[in-house]
């Protein structure tokens, strides 16, 4: 398990943007399991929607890549934390994203993703996010770790 203090150490992220609370299960180099809480307290709140509140997509979506970031680090940089900290994880494409059911306050949002390709620094995922064990959005991520 991975707490959102070590997270904090491998992700440049931070609040309001850090989008994993906590990583529940990690195989590295094959996949990642991780959560976010959605809380009425979140600022994007405030605007989507005033009195029906959504969580929108496209942060969904950054939360899956944040989870990906996170499996790329630990798995090319298992030996050295100085390694992570001269590194940045950018995304080069999302592909064939669907959600499926709106995400709204109360939910627990899900990650889990899993390594379609691997090529040097080149990182492909299979990402989907989940409520209840209810599939609410997936997509196709690209990344790429370079140096900072």
């Amino acid at each position: 398990m991975i707490r959102v203090t070590e997270i904090q150490e491998i992700l440049p992220h931070r609040y309001p943007f850090l989008l994993i609370d906590r990583v529940v299960e990690l195989e590295l180099g094959v996949s990642i399991k991780a959560y976010k809480n959605v809380t009425i307290g979140e600022q994007i709140f405030q605007g989507h929607f005033p009195g029906h509140p959504i969580y929108p997509g496209v942060m969904i979506i950054e939360g899956m890549a944040q989870a990906g970031g996170v499996l790329a680090f630990k798995s090319m940089c298992q030996d050295s934390q100085e390694e992570v900290k001269n590194k940045v994880v950018y995304f080069m494409s999302i592909d064939n994203a669907k959600f499926r059911v709106p995400v709204t306050p109360g939910d627990r949002l899900e990650y889990r993703l899993s390594v379609l390709k691997h090529k040097g620094a080149i990182w492909v995922l299979d990402a989907k996010a989940y409520v209840d064990d209810k599939l609410v959005a997936e997509a196709e991520l690209k990344a790429m770790i370079v140096d900072k």
